[in-house]
């Protein structure tokens, strides 16, 4: 083979080398736009986990190698709504999860119409086994969630007869919903709220798809100081530590608590969850959200 032929032979293989890249990447940017064309198939944060759904249905194994599985479902009631105002298809809907019990918790979600697809934002909790009726869309970029639960105290075997509405306005930065409540009092200015502002009463936590609640409402509570102590209010003992927070990074120190035994306590249920987390947040309803590691749950408190 001569000069000239090595020439030849080497500005083709450039150039079917470049050919074959660019439809790599054309192939790429294509697999991108399908992955979220529809909102049926675009990902989610629900209960702290990332759920990509395809064709409205996704499922995760409970425990890995578990036949168990926890299916998130497309439910339905979707209404469309411009959300940011750039002539897109936004869309809300409501969603269900099932699987490691006999519930079937309803979540309300919305996805964004973006150039990039649709982008999935965090879901809602709404209820377990609740009787969904609609969703209505109002002038001023909020929504009305209106559904049928059950009265405190019912059985799960008892239809729900109890209606609801949860109006909600969904902030797309942070592309999330919150609860407006009419005459607040303004706890909910996410922007002026901080960790020692009051002390803060645990609603529930939310680990891996399962949800605690404290079996004695208004026990469990945390307050912070602006010194970097935290102390703890239980069933049981009393609890304490040092905390550093940045930004939305929050770390607990030092945690100590009294020795009392107390038969069908929570606490070390609720103790085994502080261990873990990893960061905060504020909620429009007025809510201070620990963050778990992982991003495998969260603990809520009002």
């Amino acid at each position: 083979m001569n000069n000239t032929q090595r020439v030849v032979l080497g500005l083709c293989l450039l150039i079917g080398t470049f050919y074959l890249f660019n439809a790599y990447i054309y192939n790429e940017k294509q697999g991108d736009d399908t992955q979220a064309r529809t909102h049926s198939d675009a990902t989610y944060i629900v209960d702290g986990e990332r759920v990509t759904l395809v064709d409205g249905v996704a499922e995760t194994e409970i425990d890995p190698g578990s036949a168990s599985k926890v299916v998130t479902r497309y439910f339905g009631n979707e209404v469309a709504v411009d959300f940011n105002d750039d002539g897109g298809k936004d869309v809300v809907f409501i969603m269900t999860r099932t699987g490691g019990g006999s519930g079937t918790f309803y979540y309300v979600v919305a996805a964004l119409d973006t150039e990039h697809g649709y982008i999935g934002s965090h879901a809602l909790f709404l209820g377990d086994r609740i009787a969904p009726q609609n969703i209505q869309v109002h002038g001023d970029h909020t929504i009305s969630v209106n559904y049928a639960d059950r009265a405190p105290g019912e059985s799960f075997a008892v239809q729900p007869s109890v209606g609801k509405t949860l109006k909600l306005m969904f902030d797309i930065n942070i592309m999330q919903f919150g609860e407006v409540v009419d005459n607040f009092e303004g706890e909910a200015d996410i922007s002026v709220m901080k960790i020692d502002m009051k002390p803060w009463v645990w609603i529930n936590a939310v680990k891996s798809s399962r949800t605690i609640i404290p079996k004695s409402p208004g026990v469990f509570g945390m307050t912070f100081t602006d010194t970097g102590t935290f102390s703890v209010t239980t069933d049981c003992n009393s609890v304490g530590g040092t905390y550093v927070a940045t930004r939305n990074d929050l770390s607990l120190k030092d945690i100590v608590a009294t020795e009392k035994y107390c038969e069908g306590s929570q606490e070390q249920e609720f103790l085994s969850l502080l261990q873990e987390v990893a960061g905060f947040h504020f909620t429009s309803r007025g809510e201070f959200i620990l963050d778990l590691a992982g991003d495998v749950g969260s603990i809520t408190f009002r």
